[in-house]
């Protein structure tokens, strides 16, 4: 006889169940019911979770969308990444590829923007911090986040999706800037 079987002439759906894993079983099933109801609140009221789009796309469509947003609203450059300023409201583009997230945005605080956000070559992952915003980031679709800015300062966007030798690198940046 080995520990892991159990006594033949016992029939282990008639043994009776203790006390203490009845209550168990029940915080348990509790514990899963709260859960089941609190996701769709926090959804809606939790301010963590957007409700995004996803569109397909290929690299090269992407890259023409990005390449002339960066022409129409450069504002400068950063360690030879431009800075972008888009117009209040406008659609903007953001691009990941080995290992960078290209051009670094410039928003105004309180004001609404369309930041469509792809990949040109892996898996990445988009990390808003601090503010914890998250996204997975797949090459051939777009995915489009409506976003309002409602502090001031320097946002680092992190890749949290390993993408090769230099993950730890992939680092973007998003300027949000009062009135």
């Amino acid at each position: 006889m080995t520990s892991y079987l159990p006594p033949s002439e016992r029939i282990w759906w008639k043994v009776p169940v203790g006390k203490q894993e009845i209550i168990w079983i029940g915080i348990a099933l509790v514990w899963c019911l709260i859960m089941f109801f609190m996701m769709p609140y926090w959804h809606v009221f939790g301010k963590q979770n957007l409700s995004n789009e996803a569109y397909q796309t290929t690299p090269a469509k992407f890259q023409a969308r990005v390449d002339e947003m960066v022409a129409k609203y450069q504002v400068g450059e950063e360690a030879g990444i431009p800075i972008v300023k888009p117009p209040v409201g406008s659609d903007v583009y953001l691009l990941g590829r080995l290992w960078q997230w290209y051009p670094i945005l410039e928003l105004e605080k309180d004001k609404s923007y369309r930041i469509h956000i792809s990949s040109m070559d892996w898996q990445h992952g988009f990390s808003l911090q601090p503010v914890n915003i998250n996204l997975q980031i797949v090459p051939g679709y777009e995915m489009v986040v409506t976003m309002t800015p409602d502090q001031a300062g320097d946002y680092a966007i992190v890749c949290n999706e390993y993408c090769g030798i230099g993950h730890h690198s992939m680092l973007g940046k998003i300027y949000v800037k009062e009135n």
